[in-house]
C-alpha cells in the first residue's frame, strides 16, 4: 500500500507541477473549447493576477504532495484547486468528470491519511 500511495502521489504531484509551470510557460496545446469555456477563461484572464496565483499554488502544492514529509500540508493547500476542477467539468465538460474524479479521490485519501496531523487545528 505504500508503494501505491508513494506513486499515486508522484504523479498526483506532478500533473499539478506541470499544469502550474504552464500557466507561466504556455507550452502545452489548448485543446478545443466550447463557447462557454472561452468566456469563462477570458473572464479569468482579465483578473491579472488569478491565472499565475492558480500556478503558483499548483506548483507549490503539487511539490509538497510529492514528498511524505510535507504530503499533509500539499493535500490541503491543493484541495481548492481539485474542487476547482471538479466544479468546472461538472459544469463545462462532463467528460473531463472521471478524471478529476480520480483526482479528488486522491485529494481525499491523502488527507485522511494524514488526519492525525490535522487534528491539532479544531482543538
Amino acid at each position: 500500500m505504500k508503494i501505491l500511495k508513494t506513486i499515486l502521489s508522484t504523479l498526483f504531484g506532478l500533473m499539478f507541477l506541470n499544469a502550474g509551470v504552464d500557466k507561466f510557460l504556455h507550452y502545452m496545446p489548448m485543446p478545443e473549447m466550447s463557447p462557454e469555456v472561452v468566456k469563462a477563461g477570458e473572464a479569468m484572464v482579465t483578473i491579472t493576477w488569478l491565472i499565475p496565483l492558480i500556478g503558483l499554488i499548483e506548483i507549490l502544492g503539487g511539490l509538497l504532495f510529492i514528498f511524505p514529509k510535507t504530503r499533509a500540508l500539499g493535500a490541503i493547500v491543493i484541495l481548492p484547486i481539485t474542487i476547482g476542477i471538479i466544479l468546472h467539468n461538472a459544469v463545462f465538460m462532463p467528460s473531463g468528470l472521471a478524471i478529476a474524479g480520480v483526482f479528488l479521490i486522491i485529494n481525499i485519501w491523502m488527507i485522511q491519511d494524514n488526519w492525525e496531523k490535522y487534528k491539532p487545528m479544531f482543538r
